[in-house]
């Protein structure tokens, strides 16, 4: 029985968990997946939006700002890579001025700091590879970037050394409402065994799936279009083609193709937008993958797309309603909605978490903790000491002296702490997201041995067992030789 459950650790599931964590309640987050960050926080254009596109009053309006504004703090308590790099919308011969002057007055109303349209002559001397074509952009300092999958396990680790339970491999099969409030039926994928779980609270952050769990309880039936959008990353040599996150003036489907350094030096080109009815379609498309490129051009010249080391793709979750829903549902009390949470989603988690703890809290007359812990410390690179602090990390711990991913200088110490720290990785692409390890030019083809190995040993686990992310991502299927 727990006070509350909530149902996806996305980046949305988890800020809720660590601001719930701040009470004192009984707490629980079921995921489907293997890990956290498995959905669409995976799989996004790692941006933190300033908030000057979404309609002035909306969810996504309000959300952002707030989320944005709390992003120096957290990144602080959490050690999350964030950097405010600012965003540029650019607007070019064959647009609408107009439309990036209207975009300028929606930012001033939702409350966005030192907006101002830069003119061709300054833009040039901030973007040189600026398209020949764009006459002017519009500047939002506030804008940055970020890690998704630090951001996202840094809200779980926290939630988890405060007490929150974690179920993962756990999927919801039905919800109903009881006398305890409401009884959950999961069935986990690795073992095949089902399980209830009781709360007289349930939190509803299951991504594309959160139109499924409402109409489950609610009469008020919610419907999600899974759309799918495409991304290629470039090598870090590319990583410096622009300093800003390039936008196109958006449109109905999206803010258009956008090009970004990452927080890792890389460059990031995506993404398309195309509505799929199937919540499971994250493979790339030739179509999309060449669209990239060509709509990239129109914004930022020379986009050495030649350098692309992977591509990939997510699903975001639009709602009808083209905002966030978020909030009690009317007709089944203590069932709570944050739901259709697509962009600026990652931008607004913290001040979702914020919003849907409060309503929480509220419901179950909780009181706040004494004893939170508020800080959580990443996973320690050793490129980030001087000499002599390294020499002497190798020292007492010769471990961090084992390159394993050479294309990243991923050390065997870090993917230690990776299997180690809380909520740790039980699968190579879990090794990844909280390393690096396999994410540079090679893609995994010189480490993955190495790391499986690691795993291996230090989990410990069968390396039959080890897969590449959870159930049906088995790598070794069977022996060649005796031995």
């Amino acid at each position: 029985m727990y006070d509350v459950a909530i149902i996806g650790a996305g980046v949305i599931g988890s800020a809720i968990a660590r601001e719930l964590s701040k009470y004192q309640a009984k707490i629980c987050v079921i995921e489907r997946e293997e890990d956290v960050c498995n959905g669409t926080s995976k799989a996004n254009s790692a941006i933190i939006h300033a908030g000057f596109d979404a309609t002035p009053g909306t969810l996504k309006a309000k959300l952002n700002v707030r989320g944005n504004a709390m992003m120096d703090v957290l990144a602080k308590e959490l050690d999350i890579p964030f950097t405010r790099n600012g965003s540029l919308v650019v607007c070019t011969k064959e647009q609408n001025r107009k439309d990036l002057e209207s975009l300028l007055e929606k930012g001033k109303k939702n409350g966005v700091p030192n907006l101002r349209i830069v003119e061709r002559e300054e833009l040039i001397r901030m973007e040189p590879n600026l398209s020949d074509d764009v006459t002017c952009a519009l500047l939002a300092p506030t804008g940055g970037i970020v890690c998704p999958f630090h951001m996202t396990m840094a809200f779980a680790e926290n939630a988890y050394t405060n007490g929150v339970s974690f179920y993962l491999n756990t999927n919801v099969t039905s919800i109903a409402q009881s006398d305890e409030g409401y009884r959950i039926e999961t069935f986990h994928r690795d073992t095949k065994e089902s399980e209830a779980f009781l709360a007289k609270v349930v939190i509803n952050a299951a991504g594309v799936y959160a139109d499924e769990l409402n109409n489950m309880v609610s009469e008020h039936k919610l419907h999600i279009t899974a759309r799918k959008g495409e991304y290629c990353l470039l090598d870090k040599d590319a990583g410096t083609h622009v300093s800003h996150t390039i936008f196109q003036l958006p449109s109905k489907m999206g803010k258009g193709v956008l090009v970004t350094p990452t927080v890792h030096g890389n460059l990031l080109v995506g993404p398309t937008a195309v509505d799929v009815e199937n919540k499971e379609a994250i493979n790339t498309t030739q179509a999309g993958l060449d669209s990239l490129g060509r709509t990239a051009s129109l914004s930022v010249k020379n986009v050495p797309m030649r350098q692309v080391i992977t591509s990939f793709a997510g699903l975001r979750a639009h709602e009808d309603g083209n905002d966030f829903v978020i909030g009690e549902s009317k007709d089944a009390k203590g069932f709570i909605n944050a739901a259709g949470i697509e962009s600026p989603g990652l931008s607004s988690a913290p001040a979702i978490g914020e919003m849907v703890a409060g309503i929480a809290a509220e419901l179950l007359s909780l009181t706040e903790k004494s004893d939170f812990i508020a800080t959580r410390k990443g996973i320690l690179r050793p490129e980030t000491l001087s000499m002599e602090e390294r020499n002497k990390l190798i020292t007492e711990h010769p471990e961090y002296g084992n390159i394993i991913c050479r294309c990243e200088m991923i050390t065997e110490g870090e993917i230690m702490d990776a299997i180690h720290r809380p909520l740790g990785a039980r699968s190579l692409d879990g090794v990844k997201r909280r390393t690096r390890a396999g994410m540079g030019r090679c893609q995994a083809g010189f480490c993955s041995p190495r790391t499986m190995e690691i795993l291996e040993r230090e989990v410990p686990m069968s390396m039959f067992d080890i897969t590449k992310n959870g159930v049906g991502g088995t790598i070794v299927v069977g022996t060649n030789k005796e031995i």
